[in-house]
């Protein structure tokens, strides 16, 4: 069976592309094809994705005079782009979806881990007010429905299989100024170029292909910044947790050329004085603020 939640990531990207395009319901069948292709190629039946994607477009203005009315300090082009096509999604599955497949109580869970996940630091708590206030609206249902056992791929976190990475916090110098590249993702992140580390590479090695490949610079490793871990999910493994080591690398101030890495829609050079005002990850922020610092000592 498909993994759902990977579907309705893929879903929720959809929709933010879609959202930011314009609303042309004329793309969504090409974008809705290439982000399968690219994110769930193992997938296999997408009919999931495709039938979850139709029906929120049926019910859009449905959607949005529901999100108004739950939501009435929030003019719905005032909501984050992520949090806004996030409750499009809960509230099609929490209204418009077969109950017997898709309950209430996960209609709303998935939802809100798909702000935390993709949003915000407070999206989780405003999906889960939004759909929370709807919820109740409905009566409940559900409410003493007996918990449903764990799916197989629920395994525990010290079971979770772990896929390594590399990144790099790329800098060169131009003149007297230095600059840092980063990549921008289709959820409105500045980011860091990172890729898997192959079986038969250290992971100094899989850093510096990876970069190359994803933004066509030459790096050399100068200082390590240490890693962070997220969870992931994985269309054959299910919950896998991706473990990747950042260092601090210096390139030529070249042109960026980026590659055809799956999520992302744009690189750029940054002055080192700018780049604090982008939008960053939280886990991705602390480790560009170790970079500068050291650049900013001379290390």
């Amino acid at each position: 069976m498909a993994n759902r939640h990977l579907s309705r990531s893929i879903v929720l990207q959809s929709l933010f592309e879609w959202d930011s395009r314009g609303q042309h319901d004329d793309t969504v069948s090409a974008i809705v094809g290439r982000n399968t292709k690219e994110f769930a190629p193992g997938m296999g039946d997408d009919t999931f994705i495709d039938d979850l994607m139709k029906g929120i477009l049926a019910k859009k203005q449905d959607l949005k005079e529901i999100i108004e009315k739950a939501a009435p300090d929030w003019p719905i082009d005032k909501i984050s782009p992520v949090d806004r096509n996030v409750l499009r999604l809960g509230l099609y599955e929490l209204l418009f979806s077969d109950r017997s497949e898709v309950p209430a109580k996960v209609a709303i869970n998935e939802a809100i881990e798909l702000a935390k996940t993709y949003g915000g630091e407070t999206s989780g708590r405003f999906v889960n007010g939004v759909l929370g206030a709807v919820y109740k609206e409905l009566g409940e249902p559900g409410k003493e429905a007996t918990p449903a056992k764990k799916r197989p791929a629920d395994v525990p976190y010290e079971a979770m299989p772990i896929q390594h990475l590399g990144g790099a916090v790329v800098y060169a110098h131009d003149g007297d100024d230095i600059y840092m590249a980063f990549v921008h993702d289709v959820f409105g992140h500045w980011t860091l170029s990172k890729g898997k580390v192959e079986e038969n590479e250290d992971v100094n090695t899989g850093t510096i292909r990876e970069i190359n490949e994803e933004m066509g610079l030459n790096i050399v490793i100068k200082s390590d910044l240490g890693m962070n871990e997220y969870i992931a999910n994985d269309p054959e493994l299910g919950k896998i947790r991706k473990q990747v080591h950042y260092f601090l690398a210096e390139s030529k101030f070249d042109n960026i050329k980026r590659g055809s890495s799956g999520g992302l829609d744009d690189a750029k050079w940054f002055k080192l004085a700018d780049i604090l005002e982008l939008n960053f990850y939280n886990d991705i922020l602390p480790i560009v603020t170790k970079a500068v610092t050291l650049l900013s000592q001379g290390k």
